[in-house]
């Protein structure tokens, strides 16, 4: 019995155990209100079903997760995420719409990289402002966040940036493997990004320069440079994100495209169980709270929550979910339920004997 007791309270204790609980429960809960909810259907050669929809619209915020978990993780945060989603977004359009032919595969790769090459460039920024002048994450990021807006209305010139190009549209809505191409891409990437954090020292100085940078530094560690290269991570997997969202409606929308995404990445990024002090992260604990912000969003749509009450709903279930995981909130639960323990009776020691 005991040993039954000590299995149940490490597998409670552990950090993905309540989001795993609250992901099955929605999941439940959309098969009763819609009993249709789990079917997958072949059609075409493609699977089809709300399932394979949620891990399709998962995919960018993935991506931007990933990023924003190494960057977390160094004690910092990104608020640009967002827009470097609408500015690699938008010069990919702009580039495709002015190419004669559209479907061409080399300008579409050449599109991609002018993508991610400007991204790469304002991750850089980011990481010059924290990194070298050492301004605080949260203002030097905003400012790119706020920047980044302007400059991707810039690109578009303020208008909705349409095209029509096969390849390009294959990202977001493309097919390979009877899945979508976009669940293959999120997929690479975190087996890419895995594999550079734990499969080499890289992750242990990532978490180091977390914990203490200054202890960091004084061993020797450059925290300067592994600061500045989380931040060109994350702008290279926004930048990826971004196509993908305008790829989905073949269009660019400099104030749309990626907005509030940042603010679902930090909260799939804690869900996963990454301490916002910085320190240990966990990638799986990332992707899985990014499936569960995207389940709560296709739950709040398939039980037709009016838009009103739709981001309230969210964050009562966000709330809840970050209450039930942290360890301080369920001490004080159970320390209120458990009964007081009744004193145990005094017990009259006996008088020495005093010699005659």
């Amino acid at each position: 019995m005991s040993n039954r007791r000590a299995g149940y309270r490490t597998l409670t204790t552990h950090r993905l155990f309540w989001p795993v609980v609250v992901l099955v429960v929605m999941l439940a809960a959309n098969t009763v209100y819609r009993p249709g909810f789990l079917s997958v259907q072949m059609r075409d050669g493609h699977l089809y079903g709300s399932l394979i929809d949620i891990l399709r619209l998962s995919a960018p915020l993935i991506l931007v997760a990933l990023g924003m978990t190494l960057v977390i993780a160094t004690g910092g945060i990104d608020l640009s995420v967002g827009s470097l989603c609408a500015i690699s977004g938008a010069i990919a359009c702009l580039y495709i719409s002015r190419q004669p032919d559209q479907n061409s595969l080399g300008g579409v790769l050449t599109a991609l990289a002018l993508g991610v090459g400007v991204a790469l460039v304002l991750g850089a920024w980011n990481g010059v402002l924290v990194a070298v002048i050492g301004i605080q994450p949260i203002i030097a990021t905003l400012i790119l966040m706020v920047a980044g807006r302007g400059l991707a209305q810039l690109i578009t010139e303020g208008q909705i940036l349409t095209i029509n190009s096969g390849p390009y549209k294959a990202i977001g809505v493309g097919h390979l493997l009877t899945l979508p191409l976009a669940i293959f891409i999120a997929l690479a990437v975190a087996l890419l990004v895995a594999a550079v954090t734990r499969r080499t020292a890289l992750g242990m100085i990532i978490e180091s320069v977390g914990g203490n940078a200054q202890a960091s530094r004084l061993a020797g560690l450059r925290s300067g440079r592994i600061t500045f290269l989380v931040y060109v991570i994350s702008a290279a997997c926004a930048a990826v994100a971004g196509f993908m969202i305008t790829a989905n409606v073949s269009s660019a929308d400099g104030n749309a495209a990626g907005l509030w995404v940042e603010l679902d990445a930090i909260l799939a990024v804690v869900i996963g169980g990454t301490s916002l002090a910085g320190g240990r992260f966990s990638l799986g604990g990332t992707i899985l709270g990014a499936l569960l912000i995207q389940t709560l969003t296709t739950t709040v749509y398939a039980m037709n929550i009016s838009p009103q009450t739709s981001l309230l709903f969210k964050a009562v279930v966000v709330i809840a979910v970050c209450l039930i995981q942290a360890p301080g909130f369920r001490a004080r639960f159970a320390r209120r339920r458990a009964p007081a323990a009744a004193p145990a009776p005094a017990t009259e020691q006996p008088k020495e004997q005093v010699p005659a």
